[in-house]
């Protein structure tokens, strides 16, 4: 039982329908035109920088931090809290090192953004294979977890029925990155970043009325319901028991900063804005927003532990995935009002609007990358646009279907891992890829396959051995035990890795193809930094190398 009335449930069917009948309406009504190849993969940088800030927030807000991170915050006390600013500082990095600069490279896709400096069609492909590595495990975790999550809620656990759930939002959220492109996606993530906001906002006050306006009693009462007494509001429990927690915490937070802004659905956000100028205001927006959330994501998981109980929460889901849902409901005590009962089905919408949402995005990112980086360049002659968008929605169909297939059959185990693997992969070979593109001026196509490539084989060798998939009752396989590798997450490893194997590529270039590959920086090198055309390249380029063609 999830302590839900009926009342409760039937209104939070009857907000899910409507969510569903209005966002179809809206990707219906902005989708792109048939020809508008620029209007589905950006929506021609028609939104203000206020709601493509919001967009941005609500494609780097996904239902994995909503609902995964405060559940470590209602788990682990402060480490989870450490978890939350560490996504809030991911951001913060994008905005002030990499938005204009990526902007300035790109046009659709980070393919783009890598071929201004390396044309080629080796490059785009490698970008394109990282960007679905990366993309695809976090796909897996929304749509598996979309059946958990409306079966929590509504208050059924027949497995056939969250398969049923499964397979009926993947059909819909496909439908979304089809129909809607780029503008209809970022409507859909402005309205949930909306209601997360509001409604969460809400839910946080009333959490600090309960406890009269006091933090401290609020963090006191969840220290004594916690079952670990004051260890909760210090660091070292959510690693307790590894071989150096320490050391593997402070892994897990390079790894969230490093990899979590890098993400091809947040970089190709880049894009949207019409100019650099625009791209700054669109961060700030996005930097407010999700830091906002992050405070709130933090009152809330403290209040769950101190109105309910930690073992409540572990009861309920072994890695607190309903704390968010579970304080929510907390707070109003035990007779609910019908205005308190709409509040918690707001609450309950949001995140079912964040799971259609965070997906279509990533759908969205996927089909781009693969039409445009791998089908449309490796045509002899140019595609028109309406060619290459049909492909683009063609694309975005095939990765669905696969999306939704994968997580039916990894709906039963626990999805951490799918969650580390993406943001090792974004910390272990994008980030590494996008520092060098844009600021180093030797850098060499060798360096950079050599990052990409090398950089996602070493995450996909050393996840495996971790905790996170045997050894351990909430691993992925429980009943197996091949954990060879001592920490959660391979950052440790494969973030130096990542870096050590750019400049490696590049130390073994021949001397010739070094000063090529500078002369060829140096020429856009201007644009890139700062936006002052040289005749180069501008902002809605093709992304074709200094001698304005692709080999």
């Amino acid at each position: 039982m999830n302590g839900f009335s009926d009342s409760a449930q039937a209104m939070s069917l009857m907000a899910f329908t409507a969510v569903v009948t209005l966002t179809l309406l809206l990707c219906v009504m902005t989708g792109p035109d048939r020809d508008g190849i620029g209007e589905f993969y950006t929506g021609y940088g028609t939104l203000s920088p206020m709601r493509n800030g919001l967009a941005i927030a609500g494609d780097y807000i996904s239902a994995a931090t909503v609902l995964g991170t405060s559940g470590v915050i209602a788990v682990a006390g402060y480490d989870g809290v450490v978890l939350a600013l560490s996504t809030a500082l991911s951001l913060m990095l994008l905005m002030f090192l990499m938005a204009e600069p990526l902007r300035n490279a790109g046009r659709f896709t980070m393919g783009d953004a890598l071929a201004r400096r390396m044309p080629g069609r080796t490059v785009r492909m490698a970008a394109c294979a990282v960007t679905l590595a990366a993309l695809l495990p976090l796909m897996l975790v929304q749509l598996a977890g979309a059946g958990d999550l409306l079966g929590f809620v509504l208050g059924f656990d027949s497995q056939g029925l969250k398969t049923g759930v499964v397979v009926g939002l993947g059909t819909l959220m496909i439908t979304y990155a089809v129909i809607g492109g780029m503008k209809g996606t970022a409507l859909i993530q402005i309205l949930k970043i909306v209601m997360l906001l509001g409604s969460g906002t809400v839910i946080a006050v009333l959490m600090l009325n309960r406890f009269d306006w006091d933090p401290g009693a609020l963090l006191a009462a969840a220290a004594r319901n916690s079952g670990v007494g004051d260890a909760f509001l210090h660091s070292g429990l959510q690693f307790a028991g590894g071989a150096n927690p320490r050391l593997d915490m402070i892994t897990s937070e390079l790894t969230v900063v490093l990899g979590g802004a890098c993400l091809p659905h947040i970089t190709m956000r880049m894009y949207t804005a019409r100019d650099a100028r625009e791209v700054r205001r669109s961060m700030s927006w996005a930097v407010s927003s999700v830091a906002g959330f992050v405070l709130i994501m933090s009152i809330v998981g403290f209040g769950a532990v101190a109105l309910i109980g930690r073992s409540a929460v572990l009861g309920a889901d072994p890695q607190g995935q309903t704390a968010y849902l579970l304080g929510s409901r907390a707070v109003f005590g035990v007779d609910v009002s019908t205005v308190e009962t709409l509040l918690f089905t707001t609450v309950t919408t949001a995140i079912f609007l964040t799971l259609l949402a965070s997906v279509a995005g990533m759908i969205l990112a996927c089909a781009n990358s693969l039409a445009h980086d791998v089908f449309a360049h490796r045509a002899k002659r140019q595609l028109s646009g309406r060619r290459e968008m049909t492909l683009a929605r063609v694309c975005a169909v095939g990765i669905g279907a696969v999306a939704i297939l994968l997580a039916t059959l990894v709906q039963h185990r626990s999805l951490q891992p799918l969650v580390t693997l993406s943001f090792c992969i974004g910390a272990s070979a994008l980030a590494p890829a996008l520092v060098y593109t844009l600021f180093w001026r030797r850098y060499t196509r060798a360096g950079l396959l050599s990052t990409l490539i090398g950089g996602t084989l070493t995450v996909l060798v050393l996840l495996p051995g971790t905790n996170l998939v045997s050894g351990s009752p909430a691993a992925a396989f429980p009943d197996h035990d091949f954990n060879w590798f001592p920490f959660t997450t391979t950052g440790l490893v494969t973030i130096p890795a990542g870096f050590a194997l750019g400049w490696l590529g590049t130390a073994l270039s021949s001397r010739r193809t070094v000063d090529t590959q500078r002369r060829q920086y140096e020429a856009v090198e201007g644009w890139l930094l700062a936006g002052a055309g040289t005749g180069t390249g501008t902002g809605t380029g093709t992304g074709k190398g200094v001698g304005g063609t692709e080999p």
